[in-house]
């Protein structure tokens, strides 16, 4: 990142601890605001974010920085997967997920685990595909948590990023700045129990590295097959990689 964006400005806390305050906070309204706010869209992308996994017929999948646990759900549903593993540094977000795989029962599918993206609690080689949704800019060092996710994944597997990134054309660039810099930290005043989180949310995006620039920081860590996918005008991208 261009600089290290944190959640609140004036904290003694370290980015992770912040990160994991504030998804805690907003846990419970974070569905419903994520839809609002994406317009739906964010689907559509996670969608083919599974197809993509699923091509490869994975028999374990882990799902880092899982949230709610939409795309591990998305996972049970859609693929022949036997083990999907959901990990996620806020046990608030991951409470709400637990629930939503329970009323689902997807529960002998579906394993949610509090973890740390950057200190995997798995042994070397242990998941034919890896995914991260819109939860690599909320690492607190990225090269370690790329690292970490390199030394999991089995050889030949499948690691597959799903983040924000900028448009570059009119008018797409400057529409995404108003949603991005005006719209999204409007919503989160006005409904979230956060003032600052969709402030972060927009920022962080504003100042991750994406496209060739990512591309670049997944091979320089060990990723091999190394491509970016820019989804509707290049407002989000879907990064895919493997290893040797």
């Amino acid at each position: 990142m261009s600089k290290n964006v944190t959640p609140y400005k004036n904290s003694d806390l370290g980015k992770k601890e912040q990160v994991t305050k504030m998804f805690d906070t907003i846990s419970k309204e974070y569905d419903g605001l994520n839809r609002v706010i994406s317009f739906g869209i964010d689907q559509k992308w996670r969608k083919k974010v599974v197809q993509l996994v699923d091509d490869i017929s994975p028999k374990s999948i882990l799902d880092i920085a899982t949230g709610t646990g939409d795309l591990a759900i998305m996972f049970a549903e859609n693929t022949t997967a036997e083990k999907i593993v959901g990990l996620d540094i806020s046990e608030g977000m991951l409470n709400v997920g637990k629930e939503k795989v329970s009323k689902k029962n997807l529960n002998n599918r579906i394993e949610m685990v509090i973890g740390d993206s950057e200190k995997l609690p798995f042994e070397n080689n242990s998941f034919d595909a890896i995914t991260v949704s819109f939860g690599v800019r909320n690492f607190e060092t990225l090269e370690t948590g790329l690292s970490e996710i390199l030394r999991v994944l089995k050889p030949n597997g499948k690691f597959v990023i799903l983040e924000t990134s900028v448009p570059s054309k009119f008018p797409f660039k400057q529409g995404y700045l108003f949603h991005s810099n005006i719209l999204l930290p409007l919503i989160g005043k006005l409904f979230s129990k956060d003032k600052n989180a969709y402030g972060y949310l927009s920022e962080s995006a504003a100042n991750f590295p994406y496209g060739e620039k990512l591309n670049n920081i997944l091979r320089k860590v060990g990723f091999i097959d190394v491509q970016d996918h820019p989804q509707t005008f290049g407002v989000a991208s879907i990064y895919t990689s493997s290893k040797q």
